[in-house]
C-alpha cells in the first residue's frame, strides 16, 4: 500500500455534538494527541517516502490550538503540504479569523477547510465560512467549505433525500448519523449494498489516524496501530484480502458482511454506510483489533 495523504484526527473532542458526525465528536469525548505522539507520527510518515500531504482534523483541531500550530510547524519542516478541517467556531469576525490564521500561515499551513452547514449544532450555528474564506484570501491562503445541504427543514429528516448526492456533499449514515438521522427515511434490504460506494478498501491512497494510534481505512475499521508498529511495516504487511472483515467488505460490500456473519438481519437500511456500520456494531467482539475504538462507535 502506497499512501500519498495522511489525515490526522488531532482530537476526538469537539465543542459541538452534531447529529451527522461519524466520529461521534462531542465536548465529552476523550482522546487527543500529545506533541511527542505527533512528532513520532510525522517522522514515520516522512519515512514512507510517498506521503506528501498531512491534514489535521477532529473532533475540532482548533480546540488545541498550540498543539495544532506546532504540528503544522513540524509537518512543514519535514516537507509536507498541510491542511486543516475546522467548524470555524473561532471565526466570529473576519478580523478574528485573521488573528487565528496568521500564525498558522507563518508555521506553513497551506489550506483551511471549513465544515459548516445546517447540520452543524442543530442548525443554530452562525455560518463562519465567509469570514474564514475572506481572512484566508487576505492572507494568501487557500480555503474552501465542506457542506451538506438539502431542501426543506434541516430538523425534519423525512425531507432529506438519503443516499443521493445533495448540494455540496452526501449524507453518510454512519457514526452518530446512523442512530440520530435515520428515522422516517426510506429503507432498502440488506442485500442492496454489494459494494462500498465511498472508500477504496483495497488500494487506498489516504488513511485516517486517531490520537490512540489507530490507522483507519474507514472510520472504525482499523488496519494497525502506529504506536505499536511502524507505519512502513503496517503498510508493507497489510493484505486487505487476508484481514477479516475487510476482506468481506471488498468481496461483497455490507451485504456480504451481513450475510456471512449475522443471523439476525434487519429488514432494511438507509444506505450502504448504515448497513455496514450497524453490522460492525454487532461484530465488534468478533473482531476486537479491527472494529475499534469505542469512540468511533459511540460507546464513550
Amino acid at each position: 500500500m502506497k499512501l500519498d495523504s495522511l489525515h490526522i484526527l488531532l482530537t476526538y473532542t469537539c465543542n459541538y455534538e452534531c447529529d451527522h458526525c461519524f466520529v461521534w465528536g462531542s465536548p465529552r469525548l476523550p482522546g487527543v494527541f500529545t506533541l511527542e505522539g505527533i512528532t513520532q507520527v510525522l517522522h514515520q510518515a516522512h519515512d514512507t517516502g510517498t506521503i506528501r500531504e498531512i491534514y489535521f482534523e477532529g473532533g475540532e483541531a482548533f480546540l488545541y490550538y498550540p498543539l495544532l500550530l506546532e504540528s503544522i510547524r513540524w509537518a512543514t519542516a519535514l516537507g509536507f503540504s498541510t491542511g486543516v478541517v475546522t467548524n470555524g467556531y473561532w471565526a466570529t469576525t473576519e478580523d478574528d479569523a485573521r488573528l487565528w490564521l496568521a500564525p498558522l500561515l507563518e508555521a506553513g499551513l497551506d489550506a483551511v477547510d471549513v465544515s459548516i452547514d445546517d447540520f452543524h449544532a442543530g442548525g443554530q450555528l452562525t455560518n463562519p465560512g465567509e469570514a474564514v474564506q475572506n481572512a484566508a484570501q487576505a492572507l494568501g491562503m487557500a480555503s474552501s467549505t465542506i457542506t451538506i445541504t438539502h431542501s426543506g427543514d434541516s430538523r425534519d429528516p423525512t425531507l432529506w433525500r438519503a443516499g443521493l448526492p445533495l448540494t455540496g456533499g452526501d449524507v453518510m449514515f454512519r457514526g452518530r448519523a446512523a442512530e440520530m438521522l435515520v428515522g422516517g427515511l426510506p429503507r432498502q434490504p440488506w442485500s442492496a449494498f454489494p459494494t462500498c460506494p465511498y472508500e477504496n478498501l483495497e488500494t487506498p491512497h489516504r488513511l485516517h489516524l486517531d490520537p490512540l494510534g489507530n490507522l483507519h481505512i474507514c472510520q472504525g475499521l482499523v488496519i494497525g496501530n502506529l504506536f505499536k508498529r511502524p507505519l512502513i511495516q503496517i503498510l508493507e504487511e497489510f493484505d486487505p484480502r487476508q484481514r477479516p472483515p475487510i476482506d468481506t467488505l471488498i468481496a461483497g460490500g455490507p451485504s456480504l458482511l451481513i450475510e456471512r456473519y449475522l443471523q439476525d438481519r434487519q429488514t432494511g437500511f438507509v444506505d450502504a454506510c448504515h448497513a455496514c456500520y450497524t453490522a460492525r456494531l454487532s461484530l465488534r467482539e468478533r473482531f476486537p483489533e479491527v472494529l475499534i475504538p469505542d469512540q468511533m462507535y459511540g460507546l464513550l
